[in-house]
């Protein structure tokens, strides 16, 4: 199997090498792309896609202290690709009058701690990658510059133009889109069959093509993956629960640790326009966490 290329479905040993090698970059990188995309889980899927791209080309880092600047732009560029292509999967327009009036009021709710993370994320993609590189995350103009591919002066411009229109923006947030009756129905249905250990009746839920995402560690078709057994081998004990992070309704897995019960990560499972399924488990991504306060 040629170097640059991985196997379908579980990553091979020289993947999870690499990954260790870049695992000091990834907090910051993620932090980057999660504010471009306008949301956490995305950010990650990015990501995902961002370590699977440098990985392959890996034979074109020439200097390997150059890494994080070259990861900075695979990111950038990935990110610019989501903007343009974004998926409608999350949430389902509704008229107020059909929104789903049944979901328990005590669902816990997680998200960012950051006012200029919800402002940042109404610029335009330029002004955004320069406010988030020079004033989030502190690079240089010079950095900056290498990052978006423009020269520092265009990366001026655009940070004065993101500085003021941060300054004359409200910061009352918009009323998010309501939640898709039929992932509502879902997502309910899922979390009883999972908390039950039917997993019989969790296949069938979901269906054995159902694509099944868990990072670092699978990508393919659910029915070829040992998912449920890990969950069954599980040595701590676990239950799923709606929740809402950062803004997106979907299962949070809470362990029994040290005499409660804590949240640990999420799982979000998206139906795609032609019906089908894709869900995605972030349990090996515990930055995820990380800034977010229920």
């Amino acid at each position: 199997m040629p170097e640059n290329q991985l196997p379908k479905g579980l990553f091979d040993l020289r993947y999870a090498a690499f990954l260790e090698t870049v695992r000091g970059h990834r907090a910051i990188l993620h932090r980057y792309c999660a504010r471009m995309c306008g949301s956490v889980l995305d950010g990650e899927d990015v990501m995902q896609d961002v370590l699977l791209e440098a990985y392959r080309k890996l034979d074109l880092l020439k200097e390997p202290r150059a890494m994080k600047a070259w990861l900075f732009r695979i990111a950038h560029n990935r990110c610019l690709d989501h903007i343009r292509t974004k998926r409608s999967w999350n949430f389902v327009e509704l008229d107020e009058a059909n929104a789903p009036a049944f979901l328990p009021p005590e669902i816990p709710a997680f998200g960012t701690t950051n006012a200029i993370d919800r402002l940042v994320r109404t610029l335009p993609p330029m002004e955004r990658a320069c406010v988030l590189l020079k004033d989030v995350l502190d690079l240089s103009l010079e950095e900056a510059a290498g990052v978006v591919g423009n020269s520092v002066g265009g990366v001026k411009s655009a940070l004065h133009r993101g500085r003021a229109r941060l300054a004359a923006q409200s910061e009352a947030s918009a009323r998010p889109a309501s939640d898709d009756p039929a992932l509502v129905a879902l997502l309910e249905r899922y979390v009883a069959l999972f908390n039950q250990r039917n997993w019989a009746g969790v296949v069938e839920l979901t269906s054995a093509d159902a694509h099944l995402h868990v990072a670092d560690c699978y990508d393919g078709e659910i029915g070829n993956a040992p998912y449920f057994s890990e969950f069954q081998k599980s040595k701590t004990p676990w239950h799923l629960d709606l929740a809402r992070f950062d803004g997106e309704l979907l299962m949070m897995v809470s362990n029994w640790i040290d005499d409660s019960w804590r949240p640990t990560y999420p799982v979000r499972i998206q139906i795609g326009v032609d019906g089908g399924l894709s869900i995605s488990d972030y349990y090996a991504c515990p930055w995820l966490m990380e800034g977010l306060v229920e």
